[in-house]
């Protein structure tokens, strides 16, 4: 199932798709849906961020920080930085190299606190694209990844949420530049798992449903520069689309 939140005459509206169209709903955190009987046509949908989380968190694979074997850490991103697909990305330019990152985010359903191994993805409503924009020369004198990541509409999300992925360390992230293919690879090349990432976020933070976690670049970091068209395509979700400016 697709879930998405679109622009309506009445406002942003979650959506299920449905053979061709969004079919509006609540709260697509329900376990059982309920809809407002409106409806938008797919070729006629603008799409936003599928959800306005309160908290975003990264994922980073540090296995030598300080010669100690640190797998996975995480950090904050501020949610200010959430944007919809079409947005520009208002590239913080003088402060090094931008790079856009493509990646798999997951997107939680219920209340998530201490989660194992075998639950973990119960508690997950689905997977979307995101681009984890970064300054990325800022690492070097901001180990927290505050000044790199700050940036407008740094955190594209969308366009939608698919709950139903087989498996989600087997997805392939394609990063598209002025549609030239400039980066290929995917979740099964992240040294730590989907569920290990959430297991550990979880063992130390509570997440609420629509918290975002974003759970890593494998290799998807390309540089861009104003003008450029960005496409993040998820296998088995979607593209991502927005332009630098």
């Amino acid at each position: 199932m697709r879930i998405a939140r679109i622009k309506t005459a009445d406002g942003p509206q979650y959506a299920v798709e449905r053979n061709g169209s969004w079919h509006h709903t609540v709260n697509p955190f329900e376990d059982a849906l309920s809809y407002t009987g409106g409806i938008t046509r797919d070729d006629e949908a603008v799409f936003l961020a599928p959800v306005l989380p309160a908290v975003v968190l990264g994922i980073a694979h540090n296995r030598t920080l300080n010669s100690h074997p640190l797998p996975i850490q995480a950090w904050h991103k501020s949610v200010h930085t959430v944007a919809n697909p079409g947005d520009h990305i208002a590239a913080a330019r003088g402060r090094g190299t931008v790079n856009v990152e493509g990646e798999l985010a997951v997107v939680i359903g219920k209340s998530a606190t201490e989660l194992t191994v075998e639950n973990a993805l119960e508690h997950v409503l689905g997977f979307t694209c995101v681009n984890d924009v970064t300054n990325v020369d800022q690492g070097a004198v901001d180990e927290r990844n505050f000044q790199g990541k700050a940036g407008g509409n740094y955190t594209p999300l969308g366009p939608w949420i698919e709950t139903e992925i087989p498996d989600p360390d087997l997805v392939g992230i394609d990063v598209i530049i002025n549609g030239v293919v400039k980066a290929k690879s995917g979740t099964f090349n992240l040294p730590s798992s989907v569920v290990d990432c959430l297991v550990y976020v979880t063992s130390w933070l509570t997440l609420e449903p629509g918290d975002v976690v974003m759970t890593g670049a494998p290799g998807t970091a390309v540089a861009v520069q104003p003008g450029d068209r960005v496409n993040g395509v998820l296998g088995g979700i979607g593209t991502l689309t927005n332009t630098i400016a």
